[in-house]
């Protein structure tokens, strides 16, 4: 049986970090925990972009942009939803959700969801690294492995074309 999975060794990556300035103070906790887990799994300063968005609406169609540059190994969308009195989130997760999975389906390089989906704000605040983890820093380690594993791929089907 041949299994493929990535590593956690972020070394010699290239990163774009899509962040949607609503909600900031989730959005820079998300960002924050995000950017340490890929500088501690090996990867630069230098092969960090961050690209701001107004909201976790618009975050989709920045991160296709930023996934078809060809630039970045990985691409990771960071946002959060917070319901209030109305509709309103609702439309904005599923669209915002659904926007991210169809870039997913179609980006060259991986793609990771670090957008939370929240009914307050203390949840958010406890989902950017207060209580229960950071969520940003979880969408990093996805993304890193999601990588490694497309790289895998990617350099086996050259070797396979080789022979």
């Amino acid at each position: 049986m041949n299994v493929h999975e990535g590593t956690l060794i972020a070394t010699g990556l290239r990163f774009g970090l899509v962040v949607a300035r609503f909600n900031s103070l989730i959005t820079d906790q998300l960002l924050a925990g995000a950017a340490d887990t890929l500088r501690r799994h090996g990867a630069a300063d230098a092969d960090l972009d961050v690209y701001r968005c107004p909201g976790t609406f618009e975050l989709p169609a920045l991160l296709r942009r930023v996934a078809a540059s060809g630039r970045h190994d990985a691409v990771i969308a960071l946002g959060a939803v917070i319901r209030g009195g109305t509709p309103h989130f609702d439309f904005v997760a599923a669209e915002a959700t659904k926007g991210v999975a169809q870039v997913a389906m179609e980006a060259a390089c991986a793609v990771s969801m670090g957008i939370l989906t929240c009914d307050t704000m203390e949840q958010a605040l406890e989902r950017a690294g207060v209580k229960a983890g950071n969520k940003g820093a979880e969408a990093a380690a996805a993304a890193i492995e999601q990588a490694q594993v497309l790289r895998s791929l990617a350099g086996a089907r050259r070797a396979k074309g080789a022979r």
